[in-house]
């Protein structure tokens, strides 16, 4: 495997965003998104996910110089529209709203209609987990899961984040509705390796470890069989219905076309219930006084797709 530097492959993202149009904050917030994903080493939705970003914004499917909007808020709860813009830019600023709406009211809930791919989920988890608070979020996608006992795809993988943070090591799990997700099994695919376990069914309905018979097939096998199943559908469904965006039966569902996302973004400050003598034991709250997390193998304590 080639190797390079991080600081490397961000100046070389940086430079591509700004080639095709982006602004110097934007360029260097999406570069850095994308590089951080590929030196945790989920690189399925880091360096080789950026072609694919690359070519949606290019012709159009992704809006680089779209800014999310406000649509309606109430108490602790708000609605956005993603106005099809850069993906992890926009999931990036809802969680960031989700964190001060948890700030104010102890918990702080954001609806995102209406955006694009937000690449690795878990960058939202340690974003929060960094913060101090604790979070759940999770976005729908095309429609690339068959139901339980169905062949053809209706539901999305639909990808879940819970973060705990902690002073010695936040916990972050990040995964899909799939035992793996499609970036995984190119992952495995690229590098010419079987799945460590079987990841769903070939194009003649048998089980296999094959990853490229998966994405042939796009048959991949659900979390818990039917449990996963339901549990994707449930996501969707509640997405859809809080950010009054599209459902999965709605996206396009080539992942070249994928657009028009909904997502959504909880967070919840537990200091505010802590007594006051324990508050000062606790995480705190300011990105710069956190402990850094101890590395194993990428971030400590990540649970990954």
């Amino acid at each position: 495997m080639l190797r390079v530097s991080y600081t490397d492959l961000l100046a070389t993202l940086v430079r591509v965003l700004l080639k095709i149009g982006f602004d110097n904050e934007r360029a260097a917030r999406c570069a850095q998104l994308f590089a951080e994903s590929s030196r945790d080493g989920v690189y399925s939705h880091g360096l080789n996910r950026f072609p694919l970003f690359v070519s949606m914004a290019q012709s159009g499917i992704v809006d680089i110089h779209a800014q999310p909007e406000l649509v309606s808020s109430s108490g602790a709860l708000e609605r956005w529209d993603g106005r099809v813009g850069v993906g992890n830019l926009n999931a990036y600023h809802c969680m960031d709203r989700a964190i001060a709406l948890a700030r104010l009211h102890g918990v702080g809930c954001v609806a995102l209609a209406n955006t694009n791919h937000w690449m690795r989920g878990g960058t939202y988890g340690w974003q929060a987990a960094e913060a101090g608070v604790i979070a759940i979020c999770w976005t729908n996608t095309c429609p690339n899961l068959p139901p339980w006992g169905a062949r053809q795809p209706r539901v999305g993988n639909n990808p879940l984040v819970i973060a705990v943070p902690r002073s010695d090591g936040h916990v972050v799990l990040d995964m899909a509705m799939s035992q793996f997700s499609y970036g995984t099994l190119a992952a495995y695919r690229m590098r010419g390796e079987l799945l460590p376990v079987e990841g769903g069914f070939d194009t003649e309905g048998q089980l296999t470890r094959v990853p490229g018979a998966i994405e042939a097939s796009k048959r991949p096998l659900p979390i818990g069989y039917w449990k996963g199943s339901g549990l994707a559908l449930m996501l969707d469904l509640v997405a859809g219905t809080l950010s009054g965006g599209w459902t999965t039966y709605q996206i396009a569902p080539e992942p070249a076309r994928e657009t028009r996302l909904s997502q959504i973004f909880v967070a919840f400050d537990a200091q505010r219930l802590e007594p006051a003598n324990r508050r000062s034991r606790s995480c705190r709250r300011s990105h710069s006084t956190l402990p850094a997390p101890t590395k194993l193998g990428g971030r400590a304590g990540a649970i990954s797709r």
